[in-house]
């Protein structure tokens, strides 16, 4: 909804307190996927970022590598419901436990759809030490798609 006159924009959100946290959930550039694709660009691979694998599913994956048809998904260990790290928030307990269970029925149906239609899927947990990631993501897109011999560029 429009605002004042100066053009500025009011937002829906409780409270400014509510509005700057809603604000500070980035669905795309976060620290753990920064971390985890400085890494795999290091090792020579190159990727689409927050793009759709299959362009009938409407559903986004944080790195996708094309031609090898493989899609990596970081998932945060609160939203995705980790079950290590997952805690359930104190208060409005019935609202987050219907949305963190929609965010994971929505994960698997996710990555039921995309094995189907021929593609690898890798979840990565936020919690995750970015090297170790970084190698799963590397070692599935170079098992699909082999380097070319040196020389042969």
């Amino acid at each position: 909804m429009t605002g004042k006159a100066t053009g500025d924009t009011e937002s829906w959100a409780s409270t400014p307190a509510v509005r700057r946290s809603m604000q500070g959930n980035r669905s795309r550039d976060t620290s753990p996927e920064l971390a985890v694709r400085r890494l795999v660009h290091a090792a020579g691979l190159r990727y689409r970022v927050d793009a759709r694998p299959v362009a009938a599913l409407r559903r986004r994956a944080d790195l996708v590598f094309t031609r090898a048809k493989v899609a990596v998904f970081v998932d945060g260990c609160f939203w995705h419901g980790c079950e290590e790290h997952y805690t359930e928030p104190a208060t409005h307990r019935p609202y987050w436990a219907e949305k963190i269970g929609a965010n994971r029925a929505r994960d698997e149906d996710t990555t039921e759809r995309l094995r189907a239609a021929g593609w690898a899927v890798l979840r990565v947990w936020e919690h995750e030490a970015p090297d170790a990631a970084a190698a799963r993501v590397v070692a599935a897109v170079r098992t699909v798609e082999p380097q070319p011999k040196e020389g042969l560029t």
